[in-house]
């Protein structure tokens, strides 16, 4: 199974945060969270700020371009496998520096590609 790191979490049911963290969970995914606010998705805790994390297989992005700068450092030093570009989050400059530090880059969405099994 995938570990995931779900950026951009949230506690609202209506978020697409919400039910990726829902859909990886119950296709076995481990999942961790970071969110602006803390709180609980799928009896996974919301984390803030930037903590460290091992073996972090996919990144999967629910923010958009404008905020997403003050995550490239951290993003490359997880050194995940993946980041998952969500409809909306598409970011050129990003992912080219993903790219060049070896890391694969997919814009598609989390939970189409868990439909469809090609996650």
């Amino acid at each position: 199974m995938k570990k995931t790191l779900i950026i951009g979490a949230s506690t609202n049911p209506e978020r697409y945060s919400f039910m990726a963290a829902h859909r990886l969970t119950s296709h076995g995914h481990p999942i961790v969270m970071l969110g602006l606010k803390e709180g609980t998705v799928a009896n996974n805790p919301i984390l803030t700020g930037k903590p460290t994390f091992t073996d972090i297989d996919t990144v999967t992005l629910y923010i958009g371009p404008k905020n997403q700068p003050e995550w490239y450092d951290y993003v490359v030093a997880l050194n995940p496998k993946r980041v998952i570009f969500n409809p909306g989050t598409e970011n050129v400059e990003f992912e080219t520096l993903l790219e060049k530090n070896g890391i694969e880059v997919l814009e598609a969405c989390t939970l189409v590609l868990l439909s469809i099994a090609a996650y």
